[in-house]
């Protein structure tokens, strides 16, 4: 689907006047109502003005795209509009606004996040916004559309279909395969099949990137395209599905290497010099070039695939019982808050229910990496024990059960894992006649005794380590709590979506899941940790933002343009988008950000801020604690970050260019 199939000129409006947002936004629905896009025009008005009460949907340049999606939209549609004189709509840069784009979807599918991301991509050329106001009728402004479409994504039968071998422009016979995976799905994901496909152009070698990201795989590699291809480049940092690929030459990187090295992975895969993978369950054995994977990198996809998968139960969860705290009455009953009226009870409920998932999950996606689906039963049973703390001494209700917790479901799953790998061994022996019985019966029967067993035996340890470490964080006095916002701020910036950074927020994470079990008080360290964690992560961004508008000259015009997203995917917590700055000036934009983070965590501390959501940016503000004093850190951190930027770094355009 492409941008012009969306449009009409029934649905474009140009030159035309409005007096406010308001109006804009009334003129807009009624080009999607007139268009036959809708079936209940006020009840896709709401959406629009629900999604708005978010956050404005404009950006920066004049520009806005507005959009919702809703019950009430009969098929996926466009509206345009361009006006003489622009209205205020919300801009961070407090332009008006006098170019709209407004995307009508359907409840089913995400089409209009397709449709957004390609529109985000050809608003940040100037000349195309340029043309699209100077347009004199509807054909006209489709008709520069499709010219920039084209010339960005490609003929329409060039997007839909996969190169035929005839087609390849150089270097017949060598076709690349990719898939690139990230822990949380939502930047490097994308970023990597980007540098990759992009690379592949230069290359002149025809790739596709198939990506594992938090919506699903999208641009899915076929059982055709993968027994044709000469390669494959799995960029993942947690585990894909790979039997498909058994037999083929594989080669196993991190996803940060997809972006940083991808022109290196093309030629590696097209010399050849790539091990034959051969899929056997559990971890793969074909790795970079051949090497092994070191046990580090191991453990590490591991828990990345138990993390990832326990996310949305944690976001889910954690977000419905912050609601639940915000809409309740304490006064009622203090011992009873967040349960106290219907509404309140409500949330809480289905929060608790999604709570209660996370550590199963994470126990059983840990094994699940490296065990395949033998060890899935095995972690899920390890999670839920650590979860309820059962043990020998407990399990007739004679003494209280401790917990296990976060610590708990982690050794679930790895040991559950493991055990497995060795079952499996072990099994190997059985005759053939008896393979059948091994996933059926042999597999969950004896790995679920054996994973009993030991949680049973072990629970009462990770109990106490686990209570050990709540009540040695709420003995942490006010420097000590300051010194561990910095460093869980700092750590946020120094990678930016790598190693450092996903220790810091599975830190936060866990913190606040420990908290919501245990039933904590809205201010306790935990979620005042999660809280530093989240507010380190929207610093580095941010401040990379302020810097492109406020030190023009220390960055290029392409800086200057991707500086403006910045502004978006800070205030949404997504620290990646300081990644292509920081691979550019490591030595920097690296040591800038990360005490701009640091000074933001800390002060967090010191205003007391506590947050009960592992994620959503500026979203979740409303279930911030003392969110006045957060945004006032959040300012502080993202200005210190910018200010050593201008100080470190050298003009990058001479002064004639200083206002291009």
């Amino acid at each position: 689907m492409r941008i012009v199939d969306l449009l009409s000129p029934s649905r474009i409006a140009l030159h035309g006047t409005a007096a406010d947002k308001a109006s804009a936004i009334d003129l807009l629905v009624d080009l999607q109502d007139k268009g036959g896009a809708l079936k209940d025009k006020a009840a896709y008005k709401q959406a629009i003005l629900a999604r708005e009460s978010q956050t404005s949907t404009a950006i920066e340049a004049g520009i806005a795209v507005p959009h919702a999606k809703s019950d009430a939209v009969i098929r996926p549609s466009l509206a345009a509009m361009t006006l003489d004189t622009g209205v205020d709509y919300g801009a961070m840069d407090g332009a008006p606004s006098d170019l709209f784009f407004m995307i009508a979807a359907p409840m089913d599918g995400d089409l209009h996040l397709e449709i957004l991301s390609h529109l985000m991509v050809l608003l940040m050329e100037p000349t195309f916004t340029a043309e699209l106001r100077a347009a004199a009728d509807p054909e006209s402004f489709l008709a520069i559309i499709d010219k920039y479409e084209r010339a960005k994504y490609g003929e329409p039968e060039e997007a839909e279909k996969p190169a035929e071998p005839a087609a390849v422009p150089a270097k017949k016979g060598f076709r690349v395969l990719a898939v690139t995976a990230c822990p949380t799905g939502i930047a490097h994901t994308y970023m990597a099949a980007e540098a990759l496909e992009k690379a592949g152009e230069k290359l002149g070698i025809p790739l596709k990137a198939e990506t594992d990201g938090s919506g699903g795989a999208k641009n899915v590699l076929t059982p055709a395209e993968i027994e044709a291809a000469d390669g494959i480049i799995v960029a993942a940092d947690r585990n894909v599905e790979t039997a498909r690929f058994s037999g083929k030459k594989v080669l196993f990187v991190s996803v940060s290497d997809g972006i940083h090295k991808p022109e290196e992975l093309i030629q590696r895969i097209e010399s050849g010099n790539v091990p034959v993978y051969q899929h056997a369950g559990g971890s793969e054995e074909a790795v970079d070039a051949g090497k092994s994977e070191s046990v580090g990198r191991k453990i590490y996809k591991h828990l990345m695939n138990g993390v990832s998968h326990m996310l949305p139960f944690v976001i889910g969860g954690g977000i419905l019982i912050a609601l639940a705290f915000l809409l309740d009455d304490a006064s009622i009953d203090p011992a009873n808050f967040g349960m106290n009226t219907p509404v309140a009870a409500f949330f809480k409920t289905v929060g608790n229910a999604a709570f209660n998932f996370m550590l199963p999950i994470l126990a059983g996606y840990i094994a699940y990496s490296i065990a395949d689906r033998p060890g899935l039963v095995v972690g899920f049973v390890g999670g839920y024990l650590a979860s309820t703390g059962t043990s020998f001494w407990t399990i007739t209700g004679a003494a209280e059960a401790i917990p296990a917790g976060f610590l708990g479901a982690l050794l679930a799953g790895f040991v559950g894992g493991y055990f497995m790998l060795l079952l499996r061994k072990g099994c190997d022996k059985f005759p053939r006649s008896l393979e059948g019985i091994k996933p059926i019966l042999v597999y969950p029967v004896l790995g679920v005794l054996f994973m009993g067993a030991f949680m049973c035996l072990i629970n009462p340890i990770m109990g106490l380590i686990n209570t050990g470490l709540v009540s040695f964080l709420g003995s942490l006095g006010g420097s000590s709590r300051i010194l561990l916002g910095a460093v869980l701020g700092a750590m946020m910036s120094i990678d930016m979506g790598g190693p450092f950074n996903k220790a810091a927020y599975v830190t936060g994470t866990a913190a606040i899941v420990e908290a919501a079990a245990a039933g904590a008080p809205s201010d306790d360290i935990r979620y005042m940790m999660m809280a530093s964690v989240m507010i380190g992560g929207m610093v580095p961004p941010l401040a990379i933002a302020l810097a492109t508008t406020i030190f023009r000259r220390k960055f290029t015009p392409d800086e200057r343009k991707s500086g403006v997203v910045n502004y978006i995917m800070g205030a949404c917590f997504i620290t990646e988008g300081a990644i292509p700055f920081a691979a550019s000036d490591p030595l920097r934009v690296i040591p800038s950000c990360a005490v701009g983070s640091a000074v933001a965590g800390a002060l967090s501390m010191v205003f007391g801020c506590a947050l009960p959501a592992p994620h959503g940016g500026v979203f979740v503000f409303p279930l911030i604690q003392n969110v006045f004093g957060y945004i006032l850190a959040l300012v502080i951190g993202s200005v210190v970050g910018m200010l050593l930027l201008g100080l470190l770094r050298k003009n990058r355009v001479p002064k004639a260019e200083k206002t291009a």
